[in-house]
């Protein structure tokens, strides 16, 4: 596969539905993609970190990813989160996720024992060696202790279906100076809402959004206003949006995520523990915002 031909604009990192006894809500969820799939979304990600993937067995990961391809009917990619610390169950992830119709991985740096570069790219050699889908690597620092470092770009970005970064690192200057580094080589995707904007105006490819959970047209309209030269719509959009993707970390995501998704009728405001239920000042601002 190309490494310019998965999408452009918003993926929706989406949440998982549950029942307030834990157990998964999957009429929430095909709610849920449909939801995004008539809005127009760009792409659907299943089990990353907004999925709340480390309190969800790999039967569970499986279901998720087979009800989001079978609602999606190849109409958008489906990329499935199959990060872990250990490579060999990231590998294993990524196989079951192929067998089961993904389009596309999202693997996470190891996390917790973390690694060397080194191990880094070794890590990410033996999960592209175990599937032939395209795979995106994720650097957020705030969650795993590590970021992707420059001095192993060149190295890793040659692993052929090795597609592209999403960037959580909140710091413009790594994603400008990755797209000056590959430029051309290689994707970036936002991985924070409220940076969508000053990348594409680097040369990203667009966001994976927790925003657009909620406001999935919105996230989208904002990404192709930009890349079709409109760029005061985008700003406006932009601007618009950025109250509300503030207020969605407010607390830890997903938790008020969830509480604004609830708001709206198409799913509980439930986490797992050990995340709980949004507080109830953050479900007075959620409303206030989205009224």
């Amino acid at each position: 596969m190309s490494k310019f031909s998965l999408f452009f604009g918003a993926a929706t990192a989406l949440v998982t539905p549950f029942e307030q006894n834990g157990a998964l809500d999957l009429g929430s969820f095909r709610k849920l993609l449909r939801f995004q799939l008539d809005s127009g979304i760009d792409a659907l990600l299943v089990c990353g970190t907004t999925g709340e993937t480390p309190t969800l067995s790999d039967d569970e990961c499986q279901i998720l990813l087979c009800e989001a391809v079978k609602t999606a009917q190849k109409s958008v990619p489906v990329i499935m989160g199959v990060g872990s610390n250990c490579t060999a169950h990231a590998v294993e992830k990524a196989r079951n996720a192929e067998n089961n119709g993904a389009d596309a991985l999202l693997a996470v740096t190891p996390y917790y024992n973390k690694c060397t570069p080194e191990g880094l790219v070794r890590h990410y050699r033996e999960i592209a060696s175990a599937t032939s889908l395209p795979i995106i690597a994720y650097t957020v620092p705030s969650r795993t202790g590590m970021t992707i470092p420059p001095s192993v770009w060149g190295e890793l970005f040659a692993i052929p279906n090795i597609i592209g970064i999403k960037d959580a690192t909140g710091d413009i200057a790594y994603g400008a100076q990755f797209l000056s580094y590959l430029g051309g080589e290689s994707c970036l995707w936002s991985g924070n809402d409220n940076a969508t904007l000053p990348l594409l105006s680097l040369g990203s490819d667009g966001v994976i959004s927790v925003l657009s959970n909620i406001k999935p047209k919105e996230t989208s309209a904002l990404c192709h206003a930009f890349a079709e030269g409109k760029i005061s719509e985008s700003q406006a959009l932009a601007a618009s949006l950025l109250p509300l993707a503030d207020t969605l970390f407010c607390e830890v995501n997903p938790i008020p995520v969830k509480a604004a998704l609830s708001l709206l009728g198409i799913c509980k405001p439930y986490c797992r523990m050990p995340l709980t239920t949004a507080k109830e000042s953050t479900f007075k601002r959620l409303k206030k915002l989205l009224a």
